[in-house]
């Protein structure tokens, strides 16, 4: 399947990000790469939300999502090389400042390369076939419990593994960011909740049977 790169010069505006979600889906979508829609539709929408909030509301940047090898890369590229965004340790009290955080949870790794005019702000995700159909749980549950670890300052490793009370209490802040990021971006929560709770069952049905 051929898949050329896309790229989309736009301005860094909030009113940008649900017409950038959807052109992401719509490619990945053509491109067989459903699977990967969710994951690279946050990723948009945070290295987005990184260029208005740290270089301005405004700045015209431009998106690319292509293939590298066997990963679907995702670049955002703004004309600011000194706003470099950084990993913010996790305060479960704190309002914000998690963007490049939930995008390092559920990418495989993210970077920053800085140009003569400017930086490209990227991650990648896992495009192998057998990574996203033949262990459909796998992945997510790998990708919830980085995150998890993330919100509760315990880290990546296997060591030191939060109790599982204290784990639901870290997802319980996951879920309720993600609530005030959609309301923030002038989403109906309730709806999106449904929906999502429609997806899991749909999911979870499909794996026991």
């Amino acid at each position: 399947m051929a898949r050329s790169p896309y790229v989309l010069q736009f301005t860094a505006l909030d009113a940008e990000v649900a017409a950038l979600r959807r052109a992401v889906r719509e490619r990945l979508e053509g491109w067989g790469l459903r699977c990967l829609v969710d994951e690279a539709q946050l990723c948009v929408s945070e290295l987005v939300a990184n260029v208005i909030t740290h270089v301005g509301v405004g700045t015209p940047t431009t998106l690319s999502v292509l293939m590298n090898g066997a990963c679907l890369r995702i670049e955002v590229r703004d004309p600011d090389s000194r706003a470099l965004p950084t990993l913010v340790a996790a305060d479960t009290e704190a309002e914000g400042g998690r963007g490049m955080t939930l995008v390092a949870a559920v990418t495989d790794r993210w970077g920053v390369s800085l140009l003569g005019d400017g930086k490209v702000t990227w991650c990648e995700l896992d495009a192998t076939s057998a990574a996203w159909t033949q262990d459909p749980v796998g992945p997510r549950t790998t990708r919830a419990a980085a995150m998890i670890d993330l919100y509760s300052g315990a880290g990546l490793s296997d060591h030191g593994r939060l109790g599982a009370a204290e784990a639901e209490e870290a997802a319980i802040f996951i879920i309720t960011d993600l609530l005030h990021w959609l309301r923030a971006h002038g989403r109906d929560a309730d709806d999106v909740l449904d929906r999502a709770q429609t997806r899991f069952e749909t999911q979870a049905s499909a794996i026991c049977s």
